[in-house]
């Protein structure tokens, strides 16, 4: 019998929140939604991609915050890490929080030998465990710059930064899990990743639109499954009628043989999935190409890449 990466059964929750400009009113509307999934025995809830604020440009640094050390959970400057926090702990969850603006500060020596601070913003997704300790966080690493000529442009480089390092998130009852955000999805190297370091699953909180929506979410949602014989769940914002940025919805959790085991609509919604061993291990058993791999032939892009 082929063994599975994930060690027992697993319910997760994606939420699919609306989010509008008022951020205190977005946290509050976070923390009512992800108890309600955990009172409905979810033990890892994911959040969308810029849950605390409106995704755009011009909401970025506005809504950013500094992500404390451990040491230092101030709510008052990241009222939102201090959420994420508190729900983890107080629910007993493993809890993605989508992603948020991140605002980072470092020092740099200038040329007349005095330093200087400089910021830079990331588009940031943290990860907590039942604790409440912060156990990973996911700087997205591929920056949705686009431009399809009469339908959408957008340049996220304008005002973030890009992540330097894949991210794997270690849930020590259940195994492993590849955290990513979005646009990092379009790039099957860091699932192959993921799934050769071990992981059960794939998780990309992820905000595309009602352009690039339809074409090919649900299809790399499956790709990214059907290649590396993982679960895939993309959890998207709900759209909001009159905002700047139209969100797809359509949030997806997709089983290791490519099959939809649900989807939302465009509105909130919360899915409920179950991933359970035995699925994994009769999938791998049945089209064994976790062993079948010829890196004789291609190299194993998996070897010698760090990792949070």
């Amino acid at each position: 019998m082929t063994s599975s990466p994930l060690r027992q059964p697993l319910k997760m929750a994606l939420i699919q929140l609306a989010s509008g400009p008022n951020k205190a009113q977005n946290l509050t509307h976070t923390r009512n939604k992800v108890v309600e999934a955990a009172k409905a025995g979810a033990k890892l809830i994911v959040l969308p991609e810029c849950f605390n604020s409106p995704y755009g440009i011009k909401y970025f640094k506005d809504n950013a915050e500094i992500i404390p050390k451990a040491s230092d959970s101030s709510a008052s400057e990241s009222p939102t890490y201090a959420l994420l926090k508190q729900l983890a702990k107080e629910t007993s969850t493993y809890l993605v929080g989508g992603s948020i603006p991140e605002l980072s500060l470092a020092s740099s020596a200038t040329a007349k030998g005095t330093t200087e601070e400089k910021e830079k913003l990331y588009n940031t997704s943290l990860a907590f465990d039942p604790s409440g300790s912060l156990i990973a966080s996911h700087r997205k690493i591929h920056l949705f710059d686009i431009d399809i000529p009469g339908e959408i442009a957008f340049r996220e480089s304008d005002a973030l930064s890009a992540g330097e390092q894949i991210t794997i998130l270690d849930l020590p009852e259940y195994g492993k899990v590849g955290l990513a955000i979005c646009y990092d999805v379009r790039f099957p190297e860091l699932a192959m990743i993921a799934a050769r370091r071990g992981c059960f699953a794939l998780v990309y909180p992820a905000a595309f639109n009602t352009i690039t929506g339809p074409r090919h979410w649900s299809l790399l949602a499956r790709a990214r499954a059907v290649d590396n014989q993982v679960w895939v769940a993309m959890c998207s914002p709900a759209r909001v009628e009159k905002a700047d940025y139209q969100a797809w919805g359509h949030s997806i959790v997709v089983d290791p043989d490519a099959k939809v085991m649900a989807e939302a609509a465009e509105g909130e919604e919360t899915l409920y999935v179950e991933m359970r061993p035995e699925r994994l291990a009769e999938v791998r058993r049945n089209i064994p190409v976790t062993a079948q791999r010829r890196f004789d032939i291609y190299p194993d892009v998996s070897m010698d890449v760090a990792e949070n």
